[in-house]
Order: C-alpha cells, then structure tokens, then sequence
C-alpha cells in the first residue's frame, strides 16, 4: 500500500516576463513547494477564487504601475488573509506604502537574487499555515464535543471516564459526577447531554450553590402570582424549561433539606408546585448532578437525604484530580494555548521545558480550572515568568504546610522513582533549646530549605546557566546569585 504524501503548498506566479515566470518557479519548486505561473491578472484572479493557492508573488512586471495594485487589491478582496510577496522595479517610496497599506506582507526591489526572497516566501507559507491554524481552530472552538473531547484527554484514567459516558449517555438514568472543584464536572455533564436521545431538547444548569435557598427554590420550581411580596405575574421555574430535556444541578451538596424533600418528589414522581401553587406540574426531565464533597459524610452528618444520595447516585462518574493525571498536561496546555491565541488575538503561546517541568511537579490544587487560568494569563501577557514565580511560591508554601519538600508527589518523582530531596528533613535542621522550638522556628526553617531545594534543582535542570535559572523562577539575576550564597549552593557548583 502506498503512503500517502503531504500535498505541496501551491505558491501562485503572476508576471508578464516569461524569463522572470521561469525563474520564480524554479526557484519555488526548489522551495518544496508547487509553482503556478500566470502572465494574465485576469486569469490569475479567476484561479485564485477557486483554487486559493497559499501564497502569491507578483512579479516586477506584473507591478508596474496601476495594474499591479489593482491585481493586488482584487486578490485581496477575495482572501484578506492571503500573503502576497511583491516583486518590483519601482523602488519609490509612495509604491511601496500603497502596497502594504492594500495588504502586501513582503515588498522586494530588484536587483534581488534567490536569497532576498527565501526568508520573505517562508514567512508567507508561515503565515498561510498560522491562518488556517486559526480557521481551524475557531470552529473547533464552536464545537463543543470538540473541545470536550480535548479537554478530557487521552490518559488512562480520563479514558475510564469516556467509556462510562457512552455506556450511560443514551440512558434516562440519573447520573451523579463526583470530583475535586475544577476537574470538569460540567463538561463530563454536557457530553452525556451531548451524547444522549435528548441533546435535540434543552439543557438547563442551575447552580445551587449560588442562591439562597428561597431563591433557589423559585428559580428551580417557579412561582405563582401573590406568593410572595412583589411576585405580580407567574413565572415558570428551571424545570418547566427543562421539560423533555436535561437539568444538571451543579453543587447538590449545597441545597437545602427543604429542597433536598422537594427533589426527591420530583425524582420519584415526575411533579412539584410552584411557590403559592395549588396544582402539581409534571415533567419529564433527566438529572445530572455534581458535586466536590464527600456526600456520603454529608449523609452520615444528617447535612443531605440519604434518600436523596440513592436517588441521585443510580450511576456515579468520578473525575480524577490533574495531579492523578500528569500525562495530560502538556495536551491540555496545548489546547489551552491554541484556544485563548484565538480567542484574544495574541500570538500562541508556546511552553518551554522549565515551564513544563514546573506544571509536572505542580499538585494543581485548581485542577484543570486552574491551569487553564494559567495559561490563560500566559496568553495575555507574552510570558512565562509571572505564572513561574507563582508556581514555585506555591510550591514551596505548600511544602512549608506539609512540612516536607515533596508534598505533592508523596515522596517520588514523576517517573516513579524515590526522589531523595523530597524526604522530610525539617526536624534536624529546627533550632532551639533542649529540644523546644516555636512553630515559626519550623514555618521559617521549611520555608528555606524548601526554596533551597527548588533553586538547587533549577540549577541543576539548567545545568547550572544561572541567568536561564533566574528566568525560569521569575527572578532577577542578582537575586539568584544572593539567594544561592545565601543557600550555601555556590560551594556545591
């Protein structure tokens, strides 16, 4: 069987000198790229609209005068986006500005050689590559299977999670998605929504967690006119919208036992009443309900129904933490990149080992909310080194906590094995008398020894470029120096 190999990008020629339409193209096809020739604007225009080669170059004489920029200005009209190279004899200033004021991303004056135009041809093909990127990425964006898709990842434990979706997404049962805040409870609820017989009905989130409880229950059940002070008109509650379709009720935990009694009816029986209403409402609603908290502890507390709790938990999904599932960072700090490039108009942002080896060590207490934050914040600034600075604090105060220096990965690093530094080692190093010491001798102790370790392994991973190393942990050169005296790590280099 033979394989199939990537298409050459066309690069479109238009010039009415055969010599120079000869000498375009071979320089292109020596590029690895497709050479199409025209000596006709008209011809050229007319192949453009249907073909859309991924780049142009008009030839010198194809420029020369009003036709030139008229040719440009109708390829432009057709594709804005498209990068046009223009070749001319015509050095004057005035051409030049009308050229790139229609578009041109590149303008070359002869005398020029293969040389000039080689940087400005694969700048073009970039640039070609980078919009249909972009393209792609947009409608991917308007897809939200799409980015569910990316969002969950190809690790093993989010692939046990993909497969309890299929099995149960078709079904009418109630669902129940258990996992820590931000590991994406809500998209494991819309790709069943998604996937299910009802995604052609609505799909209504009600956040219990975000009203009290009186106007929870209004908003969930609706009310009638003159159930309350300033209730002039009935008005129907989330439930009555969503009808036939799919209600997810995000924070169950947080729902009051007054409402807890009134779900339940609604689980058992298809029916509640509005606020001040004397008739049941019926309604055919599938329930998908989230929750951070330990429900079964909140059972035992008398805090949630355990009638409830069965009801709600016919079939349970977990969502694991990210830092149960560290493969699927670089992917989803990809996706993330790509997404927020998009979206604010900012050039991609591209993470750099150090960064990447920072995500990797991080517990990510926000989870995949958090890093997409991060990156986020990325994104916006151009940087790398305010999110680093942030990581490596948190790292350290949270070995600070713990009062070891490997909190997050238990003693082992990523790859499994024991990881010497990250032992605890505070008690030796406390000082005080006869065996006594303060909690802020402790706090203060693991504080150094812990950003002691940080900086020593920085080095190390920069193999001891200590200018790389400030950059990475968000500091200046000067510091990185104070610090490693201060650490006694100078010796060690």
């Amino acid at each position: 069987m033979r394989t199939q190999q990537k298409a050459q990008p066309e690069v479109m020629v238009v010039d009415h000198d055969e010599a120079m339409r000869i000498f375009l193209s071979a320089f292109i096809a020596e590029c690895g790229c497709q050479p199409v020739a025209f000596d006709d604007a008209e011809a050229a225009v007319e192949r453009y609209a249907s073909e859309r080669p991924a780049t142009v170059i008009l030839g010198s004489v194809a420029f020369n005068g009003s036709d030139g920029l008229g040719l440009l200005a109708a390829l432009k009209k057709i594709d804005r986006e498209v990068p046009i190279i223009v070749v001319s004899n015509q050095g004057r200033t005035t051409t030049i500005v009308q050229a790139m004021k229609l578009g041109a991303s590149d303008f070359i004056s002869q005398p020029f050689d293969k040389s000039d135009l080689q940087a400005p041809l694969i700048n073009a093909l970039k640039q070609h590559e980078l919009t249909r990127e972009v393209a792609s990425l947009r409608q991917q964006l308007q897809s939200e299977n799409g980015q569910s898709s990316l969002i969950f990842g190809d690790g093993g434990r989010m692939s046990e999670v993909r497969e309890l979706i299929n099995r149960v997404a078709d079904t009418d049962v109630t669902v129940l998605v258990r996992g820590e805040s931000g590991t994406g409870k809500e998209l494991v609820s819309r790709a069943l929504y998604a996937a299910s017989r009802r995604r052609d009905r609505p799909f209504v989130k009600v956040n219990c967690a975000a009203l009290p409880t009186e106007l929870l229950e209004s908003e969930l059940f609706g009310f009638e006119r003159g159930a309350f002070t300033g209730a002039v008109q009935r008005k129907p509650g989330r439930f009555e919208f969503a009808n036939h379709g799919t209600m997810f009720l995000d924070e169950i935990s947080e729902m009051s036992p007054p409402l807890q009694a009134k779900l339940l009816q609604v689980l058992q029986d298809g029916e509640f009443s509005r606020l001040g209403g004397k008739n049941d409402v019926r309604v055919d609603v599938r329930i998908i309900a989230a929750t951070n908290r330990d429900l079964e502890r909140f059972v035992a507390d008398g805090h949630f129904r355990e009638d409830l709790f069965f009801r709600l938990n016919v079939m349970s999904i977990f969502v694991p933490p990210l830092r149960e599932r560290r493969d699927e960072i670089p992917i989803l700090a990809d996706h993330f990149g790509k997404k927020y490039s998009v979206q604010y108009n900012k050039p991609r942002a591209e993470i750099s080992r150090e960064t990447m080896a920072l995500f990797m060590d991080y517990d990510w207490p926000g989870n995949v909310r958090e890093l997409e934050n991060l990156i986020k914040r990325t994104v916006i600034l151009g940087s790398e080194l305010p999110i680093r600075k942030e990581i490596v604090q948190a790292i350290a105060k949270r070995r600070t906590a713990h009062g070891s220096s490997s909190a997050p990965t238990n003693g082992h690093a990523v790859d499994g094995t024991i990881d010497p530094i990250s032992q605890p080692k505070v008690a030796a190093d406390v000082p005080g008398e006869n065996g006594n010491c303060s909690l802020k001798d402790i706090a203060r102790t693991a504080a150094r020894q812990a950003e002691r370790e940080i900086i020593e392994r920085m080095l190390q991973r920069t193999r001891w470029n200590r200018k790389q190393a400030a950059d990475n942990l968000g500091i200046s050169y000067k510091a990185l120096l104070y610090k490693i005296k201060e650490n006694g790590l100078d010796k060690a280099s």
